[in-house]
């Protein structure tokens, strides 16, 4: 996956992000909606975390194919 793929990724991903927000703002999201939504969080934070590791490679002169998709639980547990 490229840079570009990413961000495409990233870019679809935050309008159905939106979508949902402002579809529902004023009755709220159903449950699978709210399941949905978490998909896409969690969604996001893999590929912004991705895109990361393949800019910290490409930094330190490194191949950025070499980077990996980690896990919701590696993902979702950064401290910022």
């Amino acid at each position: 996956m490229t840079d570009e793929d990413l961000h495409e990724r990233i870019s679809r991903l935050v309008a159905e992000e939106h979508v949902l927000h402002e579809a529902h703002t004023d009755r709220g999201l159903t449950g699978e909606e709210r399941s949905r939504l978490r998909d896409i969080e969690v969604g996001l934070d893999v590929c912004w975390d991705l895109l990361r590791q393949r800019r910290a490679l490409r930094d330190a002169g490194r191949d950025p194919s070499g980077a990996r998709v980690r896990n919701e639980g590696t993902v979702e547990d950064y401290r910022q």
